[in-house]
C-alpha cells in the first residue's frame, strides 16, 4: 500500500502559477511512476500529466501541454506538477496516483491521494 498525500491547493487569480506535491511517508514513491490528474463535478476524472520513476520520460494531455509541467528529482519523494497561466476551468481537485508503470489511463493507478482544491477566480 502506497499513501499519498498532496498538497499546494488553493484559492488563486487567473493568470498565476501553482506548484502542487505528490508525496507519501511510506514507502517510498522512488520505485513508482506517478501520475496527476483533475475531477470536478461535473465531468469525468481527466488526465493531466505522467512520470516515469526516472522522471526520463512524460506524457501530458495535449489540453495542458505547454501550461503544465510533470518533475520530480530522481530518488526523492516528491513528484511536482507546475501549473502556469492558471484558468478559471482549471478549477478542480487535484489528484496524484502511484503505481509501477506509466499511464495514462486512470484505471491503470492503484494508489491514489485524497486530492488537492484548486481554485480559480477571474
Amino acid at each position: 500500500q502506497v499513501y499519498l498525500a498532496e498538497s499546494g491547493g488553493g484559492l488563486v487569480q487567473a493568470g498565476d502559477s501553482l506548484r502542487l506535491s505528490c508525496t507519501t511517508s511510506a514507502p517510498s514513491l522512488t520505485s513508482y511512476a506517478v501520475g496527476w490528474f483533475r475531477q470536478t463535478a461535473e465531468k469525468e476524472r481527466e488526465f493531466l500529466a505522467a512520470i516515469d520513476w526516472s522522471g526520463e520520460t512524460t506524457y501530458y494531455a495535449d489540453s495542458v501541454k505547454g501550461r503544465f509541467n510533470i518533475s520530480r528529482v530522481k530518488g526523492e519523494n516528491t513528484v511536482y506538477l507546475q501549473i502556469n497561466s492558471l484558468k478559471v476551468d482549471d478549477t478542480a481537485v487535484y489528484y496524484c496516483a502511484a503505481q509501477w508503470n506509466v499511464a495514462t489511463d486512470a484505471a491503470n493507478y492503484h494508489f491514489w491521494g485524497q486530492g488537492t482544491q484548486v481554485t480559480v477566480s477571474s
